[in-house]
């Protein structure tokens, strides 16, 4: 029992060969995945892949990339879509400063709209923060002051400090294969610290694929390989981190439960 919280499968690099890659993941236990929108453009691509493959649901959102084309996607136009059965989130959304393709206030806006939808639309954000900790949490924790909203930062990398801070505001925390990298001391400090009952699992599939797939694409059956890591660097059964997470993916993304 594997969930897979945050992937593209309708991305370069998964789409051309989608049967054969959900294959794959299911060969290895993969009983969930959570099939994330990046652009307008891509929502109902990624909405069809959920609506055809039970194990697959979907997002709506606009990454912090493309903030600046897409300044007519606001929290009504989002929440419209989540209300379909098989749209379990919002994002992803967040604010990445590493790149800047988009303008920062446009994205900090963005952001604002997105939050909006997941607490109108009562589904979780999915939240994407690069070199933005201080602004990301600053966001996050105002918007929190006007009503509760539920979250997860995804594909975390960031201080223990930022994890802490996101744990208090009551948010879950996503791990990706990067935490399998030589270089990832410091995640690898914070996961192994991490309350099992907030802990996610993913791939971000096609990128980061974990060792001992390094250089290949990634794919939803590689979340098995950074559950095995995460069971070593934690002292635990890896039959109780896939379960743990497992559940966790279904208890907050609740309409994956849904009847």
């Amino acid at each position: 029992m594997l969930a897979d919280s945050h992937c593209h499968l309708n991305y370069k690099g998964l789409v051309e060969e989608q049967a054969a890659v959900l294959a794959r993941a299911r060969a290895r236990g993969v009983t969930a995945m959570l099939n994330i929108a990046t652009r307008e453009s891509e929502w109902d691509a990624v909405l069809a892949t959920a609506e055809r493959e039970p194990d697959v649901w979907a997002t709506v959102g606009i990454h912090p990339h493309e903030a600046d084309q897409h300044p007519h996607v606001d929290t009504a136009k989002l929440v419209e879509r989540a209300r379909h059965s098989r749209v379990v989130g919002i994002g992803e959304s967040g604010l990445d400063y590493y790149y800047d393709h988009s303008d920062r206030a446009r994205q900090q806006a963005s952001f604002r709209a997105h939050i909006g939808a997941a607490r109108e639309a009562g589904v979780p954000l999915i939240v994407h923060t690069r070199d933005a900790e201080d602004d990301t949490y600053a966001i996050m924790a105002d918007e929190m002051g006007k009503g509760a909203y539920t979250a997860v930062i995804h594909c975390f990398t960031g201080t223990g400090a930022f994890a802490d801070k996101a744990l208090e505001l009551g948010f879950f925390i996503s791990i990706s294969g990067i935490v399998t990298f030589k270089s990832a001391r410091d995640l690898q400090e914070t996961a192994a610290r991490l309350p099992i009952d907030r802990l996610l699992i993913e791939t971000d599939a096609p990128f980061l694929a974990p060792v001992p797939h390094r250089g290949k694409p990634g794919e939803p059956a590689f979340v098995a390989d950074t559950a095995a890591f995460l069971a070593t660097l934690r002292g635990e059964p890896v039959e109780h981190i896939t379960r743990r997470t497992a559940g966790n993916f279904h208890a907050l993304f609740a309409k994956t439960v849904a009847a």
